[in-house]
């Protein structure tokens, strides 16, 4: 276990330490509330999400892009402040949601989900978004990619 951790920390270094611009999709709510959300869409992204983070910008998140729909759970393993988590479905529907994940720095970490439907998205926000937004279950949002 201590020999996983370790090879986990060194990839987050390596991977943190190269960090380069992401493409930033602007999430826009059916109560007008935007959200600029970081897109997570490559294996390294998916894996450490907003790990080792400090903070996000305001009204800032993340944007999980899974290659297929599924039952996908999240773990805020290395994360530093809690999230809300949103479950997105391929029509751009939320399926469901979880408000305040507490961050996970110690071994077993909980994992959040599976949604009760597949969904082919999950965006995750600072704490409190959910209920500022006033999002709720089968509300559909548009995208439009910030150039």
């Amino acid at each position: 276990m201590m020999v996983l951790l370790a090879l986990l920390l060194m990839s987050a270094s390596v991977f943190l330490g190269e960090r380069k611009e992401s493409s930033i999709i602007v999430v826009t709510f059916p109560s007008g509330i935007q959200l600029e959300a970081e897109v997570a869409d490559t294996p390294e992204k998916l894996l450490f999400g907003l790990a080792f983070r400090d903070t996000l910008p305001p009204n800032g998140g993340m944007l999980y892009i899974f290659e297929q729909n599924g039952l996908h759970r999240i773990t805020t393993r290395e994360y530093r402040f809690p999230i809300d988590i949103l479950w997105i479905d391929e029509g751009h529907h939320v399926v469901h949601m979880l408000e305040y994940a507490e961050p996970c720095s110690k071994d077993p970490c909980p994992f959040f989900g599976p949604p009760p439907e597949p969904a082919r998205y999950v965006i995750q926000a600072e704490s409190g978004f959910i209920q500022k937004a006033k999002v709720a279950k089968e509300d559909e949002l548009k995208y439009t990619l910030r150039m």
